[in-house]
């Protein structure tokens, strides 16, 4: 690694957009800070320093608890599939075939399609009266009658990872796909020759190439899933029961619906802990696989 000091012309070229980062990020981090270590709300009195009390607190709110675990599941089972699917994709328009050029822009529009359209649309498929998926499910024998699908406490979380899932999955497939591309052709055709069979070049020469961009796909999502707010609240406000309240839903009740803007600022830095903590662990994880691979 070098040690060599950045020149001061440089610093003096990043001057301007470190002025813009402290005034866009820095400020209203301190607010929220502040915010948190008193008993402010976000109408009315209050305001007084009370240290840590509001994240001890939060931390053992049961609702924290719950929308912590619902937050994490939602993550593992969305980010997981879209990772698995993704890598499925990417391999499958990395071969040879006609029309693959207007299938690779097709791939695209499910993830250029913003969050609250794409939760809408399927808002509309699961409708428990007129729904796509119903009139599809009851017309081919699988359903008796229509269900309920966002409204069910079974159904609800696997409904949205699906929404999620359907929408993210072409980044991880263009990522995945754009790190085949840069597989030596040579390479490839030296397994084939040796004889190994499709596992062995996917295991031996495909999957060295994807471990890194993967590792940033993982990151970009895992951070995404985790502060999951619209698609959630476009979808089901967090329902039946709050068992789909993930913790950026809750952050937005404690602040705005109950009015209690130091609870509320805590656990959003408690959130922001949380993912600088995981992406911490990833970009570890990607330090240490590019040194291997060099």
């Amino acid at each position: 690694m070098s040690t060599e000091r950045i020149p001061l012309r440089v610093w003096l070229l990043m001057l301007p957009l470190l002025l813009v980062m402290l005034a866009v990020i820095g400020a209203p981090f301190f607010e929220t800070l502040r915010l948190s270590l008193s008993d402010a709300r976000l109408v009315g009195s209050g305001g007084e320093f009370v240290g840590l009390r509001n994240f001890t607190k939060m931390l053992s709110n049961s609702a924290f608890q719950s929308a912590f675990w619902t937050t994490l599941r939602f993550s593992l089972w969305s980010v997981s599939a879209e990772l698995v699917l993704g890598v499925l994709v990417a391999l499958l328009l990395d071969q040879p075939f006609y029309g693959r050029t207007i299938l690779r822009a097709l791939l695209i529009l499910p993830w250029a399609l913003p969050t609250v359209v794409n939760a809408t649309l399927w808002r509309l498929i699961y409708n428990p009266e007129y729904g796509a998926l119903n009139a599809a499910l009851t017309q081919i024998g699988l359903l008796e009658s229509y269900r309920s699908w966002l409204g069910e406490p079974g159904t609800a979380m696997a409904a949205l990872i699906v929404a999620d899932v359907w929408k993210n999955f072409p980044l991880v497939a263009l990522i995945a796909l754009a790190a085949l591309q840069a597989i030596p052709r040579d390479i490839r055709a030296a397994a084939v020759v040796d004889g190994a069979n499709v596992w062995r070049r996917f295991r031996h020469v495909t999957l060295p190439y994807l471990l890194g961009p993967l590792m940033v796909a993982l990151v970009l999502r895992t951070i995404e899933a985790f502060k999951v707010f619209d698609l959630i609240w476009i979808m089901t406000r967090g329902g039946p029961a709050n068992t789909t309240r993930s913790l950026s839903i809750l952050v937005y009740q404690e602040a705005f619906a109950f009015q209690r803007a130091g609870s509320g600022a805590s656990l959003a830095l408690i959130i922001t802990l949380m993912i600088t903590v995981l992406a911490v662990a990833y970009l570890a994880i990607i330090r240490r696989l590019a040194g291997e691979g060099r």
